[in-house]
């Protein structure tokens, strides 16, 4: 590590960006992080960190388990609405393979870890970020407070509807809606067994999550192919309406909802792929970079694995490229993320069906698939994660889109 002082600002505290900070911090950077909300808060919807997320943990030196736990369920798996398995894997058994199991934590749980592992105002609440000047230069980060100068770097997580994405890619096609919309919240822990196992049900252009966290609690999600904008008036009804009559635990879980805690997001994507991920001494991470539907549970591991791959290209920098560095950023993670969020697209398209003879093909499919073959398709995400050897062995714009220059 360069004993030279390098300072970072970071445009939101998000799970990537404050991966980042900390990723940064831990090397000896100087970290501002501004995000426009007022403060942190509890309420949100649960993670499912892969192993591949908590590899790129390790790589920084953060244990997630010391602040969450590391409880985890017996299996996970595939259900129609009628209760019948499609799939199934022991949760041993991925961990065997991956060595570790996914571990489900809440999304505040997490990034209240990462934000106590970071000095004391590193964080500004309140403040957003408008706009970065001369990233090719001496970055000015123009925010609601006031300028701040003289970064060597700017890492623009700003969320999905990244305005620094927006502003240095004009001419990019944004969004897209993916013909979904989805609830999403996390209940009180319970006594009894019912809910000890992680599972997504498909119905007709309809889903249910039931995923249990590492604290005790539980995080249920639902999906539905829907208008955009679609918001019902009573929330708990109109999921009685939908999942009401799925198989157990589903209609206890419902009962046990508070309609003030659930959220209701549609779902997106990037409709096209950035053609690169840097500007400059500006660089893009998670969602503003690459957003992609949940469908494969891979938003936030994808942002995880930025933050750690674009620490560990600018240490090999030693604080004197970091351009040439957040390249290397760019050609090393283009590929990859893109890659995940072709394929959320896709499985969303089939998970979202709504032709009866269209489903019965892919039930019949899910069940027929042999386990070994299944879980070839997770190796390319669990086990995708690796650091590249340094910013002068990262082949720019190889199997990639980006752009780099």
């Amino acid at each position: 590590m360069s004993a030279l002082q390098r300072d970072a600002v970071v445009a939101g505290a998000g799970i990537g960006g404050l991966t980042a900070a900390v990723a940064l911090h831990r090397r000896g950077w100087r970290v501002t992080v501004c995000e426009r909300a007022p403060g942190p808060t509890a309420v949100g919807a649960g993670i499912v960190l892969a192993p591949n997320a908590l590899r790129a943990f390790d790589a920084i030196g953060f244990d997630i388990t010391r602040a969450v736990g590391r409880a985890v369920p017996a299996a996970m798996g595939l259900r129609r609405a009628d209760g019948r398995w499609l799939s199934r894997a022991d949760t041993a058994a991925l961990a065997a393979r991956y060595g570790g199991p996914p571990l489900a934590v809440h999304r505040s749980a997490l990034a209240d870890a990462l934000a106590a592992a970071l000095p004391d105002g590193t964080i500004r609440y309140g403040v957003a970020v408008d706009s970065v000047d001369d990233a090719d230069g001496s970055p000015v980060v123009r925010t609601s407070d006031g300028d701040l100068g003289g970064a060597d770097l700017v890492l623009a997580a700003d969320g999905i509807h990244s305005p620094l994405r927006r502003r240095y890619f004009p001419d990019h096609p944004g969004l897209r809606y993916s013909g979904e919309t989805a609830w999403r919240t996390v209940l009180p822990a319970a006594a009894g067994s019912a809910e000890a196992v992680t599972a997504e049900t498909w119905g007709r252009g309809q889903r249910f999550g039931v995923v249990p966290l590492a604290d005790g609690r539980t995080y249920v999600f639902a999906t539905a192919v829907a208008p955009e904008g679609h918001r019902p008036a009573d929330v708990r009804t109109e999921l009685l309406r939908r999942y009401g009559g799925w198989h157990d635990p589903i209609p206890a879980l419902l009962e046990r909802i508070d309609p003030a805690a659930v959220l209701q997001h549609d779902l997106y994507d990037l409709a096209a792929p950035l053609p690169r991920f840097h500007h400059g001494r500006l660089a893009w991470l998670g969602d503003a970079a690459h957003a992609m539907t949940p469908n494969l549970g891979q938003g936030g591991c994808q942002a995880i694995e930025d933050a750690a791959v674009l620490a560990h290209l600018l240490d090999g920098a030693g604080g004197t490229d970091v351009p040439a560095a957040l390249a290397a950023y760019s050609a090393a993670r283009c590929a990859r993320t893109d890659a995940i969020r072709v394929r959320a697209r896709r499985a969303g398209r089939i998970a979202a069906l709504t032709h009866p003879l269209a489903m019965a093909v892919r039930d019949l499919a899910v069940r027929a698939t042999p386990a070994r073959a299944a879980y070839r398709a997770m190796d390319a995400l669990f086990d995708g994660f690796t650091l590249p050897g340094g910013i002068d062995t990262v082949p720019a714009g190889v199997g990639t889109r980006c752009e780099v220059r």
